[in-house]
């Protein structure tokens, strides 16, 4: 695991490879950041407009203040440094990939690819909120434990940085705010919806890697030759050390890593990108608007289900073993079976293009 990345350096815009004194998590200067990124842009420019746009010239005017604001202003106002979160940044390479794998397939039916840029925001903040507001349903106590005040209570609500997010929540969330966005603008959400299911696996697998580096939804003790451990302070280390799981030596010292343990993020992302593949190549297969959708929700709840068997990091609720993952997924799975008995019997055939797809359908 590893929590922090990299460190972005405000105070020596020049750093290359510097370390920090605490953690030993290397830092680089904004400014080569910043460098690292033009090039970046400007290549990925070149390639797909064969040159420099009017737009994208015009972008260099920007691209030059940030760097001269890198150089000459943050160093004297701004904090030394800011961490690169390891969860944070599996989220943002999850959130770009699934929009350049949705914008492929629009592309391919007729859709301005434009208009999914536009709908990823929205997707994007109701997601997070979705995510946030699960989350704090389920560990309220933990997450206010320390607060004594309006501010401190306010700060905890979206405080992120060490995660917080439960990603059925974000699923609900990404729900409402898609067919929201598709009511504003009058698009067929059923067609549009099986376009980015693909994507929204594609963005999990990656989201689970974060989980891991974050050290968040670990699994149960193994022996497997695969079984990861995770170091003292970590994550887990705290939970079953105050669970009492972790036993101290003779000498009243404590374990330096867990013991090992099924590495249930890494199953939960080879989940994500299977399920991605799989509902990529039935696009064309489908034969109802909407079915990938009704076919997503069903395999990814059993799925989850079974991965929650082997997680080690919720309890059991409502008087049962199952966890609230698990009670979540089941619902999800009958809202699957549901919608794809009703698509059968009253959806409308499957489009292949916008130009042939009714708003609603």
């Amino acid at each position: 695991m590893r929590q922090t990345l990299i460190y972005i350096l405000l105070k020596h815009p020049f750093a290359f490879g510097e370390r920090n004194l605490q953690d030993g998590v290397p830092g680089f200067g904004l400014t080569w950041v910043l460098l690292a990124a033009f090039v970046v842009w400007l290549t990925v420019q070149w390639v797909r407009d064969k040159g420099l746009s009017k737009d994208a010239k015009q972008s260099l005017y920007m691209w030059g203040g940030a760097i001269l604001v890198s150089i000459f202003v943050l160093p004297a106002i701004g904090p030394s440094h800011l961490p690169i979160f390891g969860y944070g940044m599996m989220v943002l390479v999850g959130f770009l990939s699934g929009l350049w794998l949705a914008r492929l397939r629009a592309k391919r039916i007729g859709l301005d690819p434009e208009v999914l840029s536009d709908m990823s925001f929205w997707l994007l903040l109701s997601g997070v909120a979705g995510a946030r507001l699960a989350h704090l349903g389920q560990y309220w106590r933990v997450t206010y434990a320390q607060c004594h005040s309006l501010l401190s209570y306010l700060v905890a609500t979206v405080d992120l940085t060490k995660g917080g997010l439960v990603l059925i929540g974000g699923l609900v969330g990404g729900c409402i705010g898609f067919f929201l966005f598709c009511r504003s603008r009058k698009l067929p959400a059923l067609l549009i919806v099986d376009v980015i299911m693909p994507s929204v696996f594609l963005g999990i697998g990656f989201g689970r890697i974060g989980c891991l580096l974050n050290g968040c939804c670990f699994g149960d003790p193994c022996d497997l030759p695969w079984a990861i451990q995770f170091p003292k302070g970590s994550v887990p280390w705290m939970e079953l050390a105050e669970r009492g799981l972790l036993k101290p030596d003779a000498n009243n010292v404590m374990p330096a890593f867990t013991m090992p343990l099924h590495p249930t993020q890494i199953y939960s992302s080879i989940d994500g990108f299977m399920l991605c593949t799989i509902l990529w190549n039935l696009y064309p297969l489908r034969i109802r608007n909407g079915q990938l959708l009704a076919i997503g929700c069903m395999m990814y709840s059993v799925t989850r289900f079974l991965i929650e068997i082997i997680r080690n990091d919720e309890p059991g609720r409502f008087g049962t073993s199952l966890t609230i993952s698990q009670w979540y997924s089941m619902g999800i799975f009958v809202i699957g079976t549901t919608l794809l008995v009703w698509l059968l019997r009253n959806g409308k055939p499957a489009t292949q293009s916008l130009a042939s797809s009714d708003p609603v359908s």
